[in-house]
């Protein structure tokens, strides 16, 4: 069963009612089963007027969820023969991002994508998926590896924000998100990038500058996130619920604003209650996106990225 949100608290109340009176059933003579089907019906309805009219808070909290698919979900759901390349060739390998070389509905690629981890252990060993500049530094090496072979790049954006510590600020954390986000603009192949849960600040961007951005619908993206705008606008992490209102964060937003291009529909609850179908529903759309850019040439491909961003704002 997956870990309820705050405000899912009515619905966690009714399912551990449920789970009791299975248990009774299980246990003894007594025919439950209708007033089961009862509660089963009234939960269901309950889960989907709840996720009906989330807030851009409540989005939040989804996007965050520990049990949302990560990358490593992604890339055994449909990508085929992946082969990962490590390191930026200069410092280290940065485990918060990664990426190598695969296929997807046939169609060869490159992937890029931010790790967050699943438990304490990976997580800690990803960093949360806040990359340093070597992690940038090797999704520029990556992607000018698939420039010179003519193979799209597929990002998967999942990140709170670029690591924010004293190393990163060291090493050029600002130059390497910058280099990075220039080297998306540059590239010559299709580029499609989707923001599968958070895609927080110029850590997201500098893999996300691309010809067709995907978003799930409980995903978010923004220059901040909620608790910092409102920790700046109003000196208290409190108001984070009208920063987000107010930022414009979620995936419907940005649809209109013209800053993604495409929502990709999750199963009812949010795509960790279902990850396989999220994960099938992801893959599709992104060869969709891949078919219709097809072989264009390099400039072509440029064209239509640089008029993509300036249409925006």
């Amino acid at each position: 069963m997956a870990a309820f949100l705050d405000f899912e608290r009515p619905l966690a109340e009714l399912q551990a009612r449920i789970a009791e009176l299975r248990d009774t059933a299980e246990g003894g003579s007594i025919d439950i089963a209708g007033e089961i089907a009862r509660l089963e019906a009234k939960s269901d309805k309950m889960l989907r007027d709840c996720y009906a009219r989330l807030t851009p808070w409540q989005k939040t909290q989804v996007a965050r969820h520990p049990e949302r698919p990560h990358l490593k979900h992604y890339l055994a759901g449909f990508v085929a023969d992946f082969m990962p390349l490590a390191g930026d060739r200069a410092f280290s390998d940065d485990l918060a991002i990664m990426g190598g070389l695969g296929r997807i509905g046939g169609r060869r690629v490159v992937v890029i994508g931010h790790e967050k981890g699943d438990d304490t252990a990976t997580r800690i060993r990803h960093n949360f998926g806040m990359a340093k500049p070597e992690g940038y530094r090797k999704a520029i090496r990556l992607m000018q590896l698939a420039d010179r072979f003519r193979l799209p790049v597929v990002t998967l954006v999942d990140t709170s924000g670029a690591f924010p510590g004293i190393q990163a600020e060291e090493r050029g954390q600002a130059e390497a998100i910058a280099r990075s986000t220039e080297q998306c603009l540059a590239l010559g192949v299709p580029m499609i990038a989707a923001i599968v849960g958070e895609g927080g600040s110029g850590g997201a961007v500098a893999l996300a500058a691309a010809n067709r951005v995907l978003m799930f619908e409980h995903a978010v993206y923004s220059v901040i996130s909620p608790e910092g705008a409102s920790s700046i606008l109003w000196r208290t992490a409190d108001k984070a619920p009208d920063a987000a209102e107010a930022m414009k964060v979620t995936a419907q937003d940005l649809a209109k604003l013209g800053v993604i291009d495409r929502i990709v529909p999750e199963p009812l609850g949010g795509a960790h209650r279902d990850p396989a179908t999220a994960i099938a529903a992801l893959g599709q759309a992104i060869g969709e996106e891949l078919d219709s850019l097809g072989n264009l040439p390099a400039t072509a491909v440029r064209e239509q990225r640089r008029e993509k961003f300036l249409r925006i704002g």
